[in-house]
């Protein structure tokens, strides 16, 4: 599943997830732009990749926003020479149901979540599709295909990404573009942290009951980084529109 001479660009890069699948693209000879809202966060990993002898830039990138997302599209083909790979990561999460949760907090949500996908691939698709294909690979999540308590915005968004990967598989195979998901449960992320915030109970039994599944434990970012590895490599490459479950088993029965 190596990757050289490949370009890849993940939002939300700087952290979790986005951050453990930057270094593992960059680790397998991707170049990889990392784009974060957090430039600082951002610049910590690309020194990382750098100091591995990778290449990569660092890019601060408010994923909401259509010029951040065409400005962020450019400078990656610009500084590295293409784009291959876009990794759709950036996300978010307000837990609470549609009664707590104000129009504000959906609109982010859904800004974040979905907006994000559509404008950055809005961008990448022409640029794939001008060097013969490319590969798109959304961060949806098990929410994305089973409700949860106390998400509402969140689930809703998240069963928007699968559905919206499974369309623009349809709509750009013709271009070589191949375009799928993948659905993590529950993964140590500080995001996950927060979300024991959010809900008011502690840290710890939040995790506990995260990890009642039947691996019993929860994913790290880098399990999840493997899984985004095989979808960006050629090992995958008679997979599109296809949603890949990465949960522990959480979804199993």
């Amino acid at each position: 599943m190596r990757l050289e001479g490949k370009v890849a660009l993940v939002t939300g890069g700087a952290s979790g997830i986005g951050r453990a699948t930057a270094l593992l693209l960059a680790s397998q000879r991707a170049a990889v732009a990392i784009a974060d809202l957090d430039e600082t966060a951002a610049k910590v990993v690309l020194q990382q990749i750098l100091t591995a002898g990778g290449r990569g830039i660092a890019l601060r990138c408010d994923v909401s926003r259509a010029k951040d997302c065409q400005r962020a599209i450019r400078q990656t083909v610009e500084a590295l020479g293409g784009l291959d790979i876009l990794f759709n990561n950036a996300g978010i999460i307000r837990r609470a149901d549609v009664l707590v949760t104000t129009e504000e907090e959906w609109d982010r949500v859904m800004a974040v979540n979905v907006k994000s996908v559509f404008l950055m691939s809005k961008y990448a698709i022409p640029v794939m599709a001008k060097a013969g294909g490319g590969v798109i690979i959304n961060t949806a999540s098990g929410w994305g295909l089973k409700g949860g308590r106390n998400a509402a915005a969140y689930c809703a968004s998240k069963a928007a990404v699968v559905n919206l990967t499974r369309a623009m598989a349809l709509d750009h195979g013709a271009q070589s573009i191949r375009v799928n998901c993948i659905c993590p449960g529950d993964t140590d992320t500080g995001m996950l942290r927060r979300e024991a915030q959010q809900l008011g109970t502690s840290e710890e039994r939040f995790l506990a009951e995260a990890a009642d599944r039947p691996l019993q434990r929860v994913g790290t970012p880098e399990e999840i980084a493997q899984a985004v590895l095989y979808l960006a490599s050629d090992a995958s490459s008679f997979v599109t529109g296809a949603t890949l479950v990465v949960d522990g088993g959480g979804l199993a029965g």
